[in-house]
């Protein structure tokens, strides 16, 4: 999936629209921060964020950049993906969709929610707990890393 530049000015008017909502300064290193993870599908770091960000912006510091990616998770405007014992990574793209994860090179790609059959819950949720919403994790290889893989594991 590649991003559009429709899809990225949909996700800046979201950005704008939701600073004002929540009360937020639309800072320029706000817009910058937030442009440089909206505008890509890679699922960055805040690390790899801040590389290209100190492109744009050479003063800004790790920690502004970490603050503010903080802010964006709190107000919805990113979600966190990934499995447990990897870096944080972000995601802007907020349509119901669920993850690929390649378990040899860490790569994510997004899976439409439509390339899913509905999940249902079996059981009956603890007490006073409400879903709001889910994400599938598929943890497999990439197609890069399966031919390799198993080239490796030949004798």
């Amino acid at each position: 999936m590649t991003m559009t530049l429709r899809e990225l000015d949909q996700r800046m008017d979201l950005f704008r629209s939701r600073c004002m909502e929540r009360g937020l300064a639309l800072t320029h290193q706000r817009w910058v921060i937030y442009r440089i993870l909206a505008g890509t599908d890679k699922h960055l770091t805040p690390e790899a964020a801040f590389g290209q960000i100190r492109k744009q912006i050479p003063s800004i510091s790790l920690a502004t950049v970490y603050k503010n990616i903080k802010t964006f998770l709190d107000v919805g405007l990113l979600q966190e993906v990934g499995t447990s014992g990897q870096m944080m990574r972000l995601d802007a793209n907020l349509d119901p969709h669920h993850h690929l994860v390649c378990v040899r090179c860490k790569a994510i790609q997004d899976l439409s929610a439509e390339g899913l059959r509905p999940v249902r819950l079996k059981g009956r949720l603890p007490k006073g707990f409400r879903v709001e919403r889910f994400n599938v994790t598929f943890l497999g290889l990439c197609g890069q890393c399966s031919p390799r893989y198993t080239a490796s594991t030949r004798h």
